[in-house]
């Protein structure tokens, strides 16, 4: 099958599929991936389903895969850790996600190009009813008042006590996330997505749905994808603004490729990714085919290393990844203890975020991407949530680490309509000037000040 507007494909299907309950949908946003097997996949409506939380979650998908050999669709929930070492969560959690869910789709949408290919019982059918869907308005959001876990003070706090256990020994490299949230939030998940992944459009881009638990995700990063018997992994560590124009973005960029800090947790989280690959891979095959390549997207620069292996006999593919998982950088190293430093020093659950959403196909390959840059909301409880973490290491600069978090959250922040994600901003401290002591006329000068000084921090911290 054959369209001539892909966009507007790709539109009309996301809204159709998001009328089921089990809904993933992936898209590539056409960047040149040579492991990649299509542009996007949308996967509809759920014939067989496992929701699995940590214990032997890893066990049941295996006997679920078995049962369920062609395409397959889910994620896997960060606390899997808890199944994979000997740790535990205690952290709040508003947002109820299982700690994995899978399910095997009624219809299987594959877009390559300009063509298209569904799987279905009915095909034509499942073509027809998305060809004629009307496409609905976006919807704006708005009135969603956003809370931080950390004030800017407790956050460098924080870095500076973990910076101590790392001068001692204790680790090496972390990754320390903060959470962004808000309740009471009535949002469209579908108008939310499409505004994310065209503001922010990323090569391992997600929608998906689990009864009324959405995943909104505009991840540039891929876990672990396996192809035939190779296994790939390609962890980001290293994160730079955009310039405003070329001559300032090809500095930027060759200043990140120098920075000793950003090369730094680069090479640690890729020393930490081989060492997982030689649980599963034949002897002598794990190798760094790309280090410190500068990967280019809307928002930001990244630092990407590519490490494959050839995947054991004796492996399965599930296997493989609960050897690899969760992904080396979104813990640190060491592994186990940097997991169980974050979990006394962040203050909210991870849930799906640092997990990772992806597909199984019929032929037995997978693959997988890292879920950061990501919303997820509750539609019942009305309760949205966002994380964002950057690497403390020995040379980290606490502050800076905050403002790269922001700068991470910059395109969640323009979907939710929010000017501002930090209460230090001049907003609060004019606006008590206002209140009931200034005249109309010089309310409106320091409204006039406030909108420049919002726009100068903006630009000193990178986020406009």
């Amino acid at each position: 099958m054959q369209v001539t507007d892909i966009h507007l494909f790709k539109q009309k299907a996301l809204q159709w599929a998001s009328t089921f309950d089990a809904v993933c949908y992936l898209d590539s946003n056409v960047f040149k991936d040579p492991h990649s097997k299509f542009d996007a996949l949308i996967a509809v409506g759920a014939k067989a389903e496992l929701t699995a939380n940590s214990g032997n979650a890893f066990k049941q998908l295996e006997l679920f895969r078995q049962q369920n050999p062609g395409w397959m669709t889910g994620f896997f929930g960060y606390d899997l850790k808890n199944e994979v070492e000997n740790l535990s969560s205690s952290n709040p959690d508003r947002l109820h996600f299982p700690d994995l869910y899978f399910f095997v789709p009624l219809h299987i949408i594959l877009i390559k190009l300009d063509k298209i290919e569904v799987i279905s019982d009915n095909s034509l059918a499942v073509f027809d009813k998305i060809q004629k869907h009307s496409i609905l308005p976006q919807k704006q959001i708005s009135g969603v008042q956003l809370q931080t876990r950390f004030s800017k003070e407790e956050y460098i706090t924080a870095a500076e006590k973990i910076k101590a256990h790392i001068a001692r020994g204790d680790i090496y490299v972390t990754n320390f996330c903060q959470e962004f949230f808000a309740d009471d939030a009535s949002i469209d998940p579908v108008s939310a997505f499409l505004q994310l992944n065209q503001i922010s459009p990323n090569p391992f881009a997600s929608f998906f749905k689990w009864k009324d638990n959405y995943i909104l995700c505009a991840s540039p990063e891929r876990f672990l994808a396996k192809r035939g018997t190779q296994l790939i992994s390609q962890p980001i560590k290293g994160t730079a603004k955009r310039g405003n124009t070329e001559t300032e973005d090809q500095a930027i960029k060759q200043e990140l490729r120098s920075q000793t800090k950003e090369l730094q947790e680069n090479v640690m989280i890729v020393d930490l990714v081989r060492n997982d690959l030689t649980k599963s891979a034949k002897q002598g095959t794990v190798k760094t085919e790309e280090l410190f390549s500068i990967h280019s997207f809307n928002q930001l620069h990244q630092m990407v290393s590519t490490v494959v292996c050839e995947l054991r006999d004796d492996v399965s593919p599930i296997q493989a990844i609960k050897n690899t998982f969760p992904m080396g950088s979104m813990t640190g190293a060491p592994k186990i203890s940097a997991m169980q430093l974050m979990e006394q020093y962040e203050r909210s659950k991870r849930g799906v975020y640092s997990g990772a959403i992806g597909y199984f196909s019929p032929d037995d390959d997978f693959d997988f991407n890292v879920v950061i840059r990501s919303l997820l909301y509750n539609a019942t409880e009305k309760h949205l949530s966002f994380h964002a973490g950057s690497a403390i290491t020995y040379h980290a600069d606490p502050e800076k680490e905050y403002e790269e978090c922001l700068l991470k959250a910059k395109a969640i922040r323009e979907v939710l309509g929010q000017e501002s994600l930090n209460d230090e901003r001049p907003k609060k401290k004019i606006s008590g000037l206002i209140k009931g002591l200034l005249t109309k006329e010089e309310a409106g000068r320091y409204h006039k000040y406030l909108k420049k000084a919002r726009s100068e921090w903006d630009r000193d911290i990178g986020i406009d």
